[in-house]
């Protein structure tokens, strides 16, 4: 071994000790004879004191070390001088009296501050990872996440649950994204596909009577990123037989409370039992199916009274089936005209059509960009309805119930930001469920599932797939944390005759049904348990334990917002002869 002890564990119990270290040069200062080096490895950080008048040769070699260089360290561990305590290390009591350097590897200037808390532009932080990993935030980050995957295993193993490996080849999982195809050497013209989850084969398990599956599951999405996704991302893929919605969903939030108590107890949470909202609620109330709950501000419908206020916009919307509804920022009052607008550019990035506003400003003023249209009792009945006061600023979208709910659900979030009511520190997790069990596509002329095409219906729902689709709800539940989906999952199919309505509904031929998903519709046929589970996200809700802004912070190794990796360079050109054994010819 390179070193008897780590940076991070000498005590003044090792007083006069002669002790090995190794690491990275953190910071080095020449005091004249003297040269300190605070020594850094993953445990913490040490100060060596080089002195020639100790050892000539040591100081020889330690005179020329710079921040990075990777040196090995022979000394005697001392207590400090008086006055000369470190109290924000935990070695700072002592430090250690160099006899031996032994240069193992120089560096050259890094390209990023790694003994600085000043932050580089991300592309260079992703192409030099390797360093940027090497900084105190970022390997915070991964010993909170190899935490946070330990305290799961543990967990799900006292429960009786079976760690099972599923392919990474495997066939199409329709999940809603793109797939990545691998092209199969061996069977020209035929392709593998990357898992979007391991769907089908966790049921299978449940077929061939496994009963408690577990994965830290690998999954594969090629879809357009953002700060919550990336190409490949990590979940604990969970599923359980002989089970109903209740049994899951109180399986996963005592997992989950116990693991923010173990691991993070400074960030407490919300509300414990989690709240649970149905769909419809939380689209009423919040505008979002993710909603965060960490603060109010919730939607105010003013339909009923849109269609006699005299106002124009409202009057149309409201009598051609749309929405009219608003929400009351607190303290918002005197917004000057130009910050009302920023709000309107907002929301139209979400298709609305603009933002009408009535500003109560703080010495009792009224501003309004449409009040002068409205009746006073109308303009009264508004008021009341927000229970608003001199401070607020009511802030309304008139438009198709989609996008008033979507811009207006984006909205509270960014004013909820913007007023500092989102706590990093507060984590507010709940439950949402009956979900519709299919959705309209009006572009296709189809229903599609709201889920997946295993997840099962309301058993009170099922006659409803026959008379009035729409009108069925989907035995799915999602855990939401902060305004994030961290999970969802759903009790499954495990019928044969229902799971094949269910492809009829969705417009899936027999042959395609077949084709795709023979083997699940035999499988049915051998008796099969009730079972469902449910698929937290690893990299979110890590990144939100973390108090992170994106999940590219907790993951090793990411791909930036156009799915590139800048470090290793990929996608990359392949070579030639690669492409021919695989029978491939590319066209631009």
């Amino acid at each position: 071994m390179h070193k008897s002890h780590t940076c991070g564990e000498l005590r003044l119990s090792h007083e006069g000790q002669t002790v090995t270290l190794a690491g990275w040069v953190h910071r080095r200062r020449d005091h004249g004879n003297l040269v300190f080096v605070d020594l850094r490895d993953r445990y913490g950080l040490v100060q060596v004191v080089s002195n020639p008048e100790v050892s000539p040769e040591a100081h020889q070699a330690i005179l020329p070390v710079r921040s990075e260089w990777v040196i090995q360290v022979v000394g005697v561990v001392r207590a400090r001088p008086e006055g000369m305590v470190n109290a924000e290390i935990e070695t700072g009591k002592i430090e250690v009296d160099v006899l031996e350097v032994k240069v193992l590897n120089p560096a050259k200037t890094p390209p990023i501050y790694i003994n600085k808390p000043e932050e580089a532009d991300e592309q260079t932080r992703l192409k030099y990872r390797y360093l940027d990993l090497r900084r105190d935030r970022m390997r915070n980050n991964l010993i909170l996440r190899h935490k946070v995957v330990k305290f799961i295993r543990d967990y799900l193993d006292e429960h009786g649950f079976l760690e099972v490996e599923t392919p990474i080849l495997f066939k199409t999982t329709p999940e809603g994204a793109r797939d990545y195809l691998v092209p199969s050497r061996v069977h020209p013209g035929e392709f593998y596909a990357l898992p979007q989850s391991p769907q089908q084969l966790k049921q299978l398990l449940m077929v061939a009577g496994v009963e408690r599956y577990f994965q830290i599951a690998r999954c594969f999405r090629d879809e357009d990123q953002r700060g919550d996704r990336q190409p490949e991302f990590t979940q604990l893929d969970l599923e359980m037989s002989f089970v109903e919605r209740d049994d899951v969903m109180r399986l996963a939030e005592d997992l989950f409370t116990r693991l923010v108590a173990a691991l993070v107890p400074d960030k407490p949470l919300l509300q414990s039992p989690w709240p649970r909202f149905t769909y419809g609620e939380v689209m009423r109330r919040f505008g979002k199916d993710n909603p965060d709950i960490r603060f109010g501000m919730e939607l105010v419908d003013i339909s009923d009274l849109a269609k006699g206020s005299g106002f124009k916009v409202f009057e149309t919307v409201a009598e051609s089936g749309g929405e009219v509804r608003g929400i009351k920022a607190e303290g918002l009052g005197d917004y000057s005209r130009k910050q009302i607008d920023e709000l309107n550019a907002f929301v139209q990035r979400f298709k609305a059509k603009g933002l009408a506003y009535i500003a109560l400003t703080s010495d009792g003023q009224m501003r309004s960009s449409f009040a002068k249209f409205l009746p006073e009792e109308m303009l009264a009945e508004i008021l009341a309805r927000f229970e608003a006061k001199a401070g607020d600023l009511l802030l309304f979208v008139a438009d198709k119930a989609s996008i008033v709910l979507e811009s207006l659900g984006r909205l509270r979030e960014n004013l909820g930001d913007l007023l500092g009511l989102r706590d990093s520190n507060v984590l507010g997790f709940c439950w949402v469920i009956d979900f519709p069990f299919v959705m309209w596509n009006e572009d296709e002329q189809r229903w599609d599932p709201s889920h997946h095409l295993f997840t099962s219906p309301m058993p009170e729902d099922v006659g409803l797939l026959a008379e009035n689709p729409g009108a069925a709800r989907g035995q799915q539940y999602d855990m939401v944390l902060n305004g994030y989906e961290v999970g969802g999952g759903s009790i499954r199919i495990h019928n044969r005759d229902l799971q094949s309505q269910v492809f009829k509904l969705i417009g899936l031929e027999d042959e395609v049904a077949q084709e795709r998903f023979g083997h699940m519709l035999e499988a049915f046929e051998y008796g099969t348990p009730p079972h469902g589970g449910i698929a937290p996200g690893i990299d979110r809700i890590c990144m939100l334990l973390a108090g992170e802004p994106n999940i590219r912070e907790v993951i090793a190794f990411p791909k930036n917002q156009m799915a590139r990796d800048v470090m290793g360079d990929a996608p990359s050109v392949v070579d030639p002869e690669q492409l021919k054994e695989l029978h491939i010819k590319v066209e631009l």
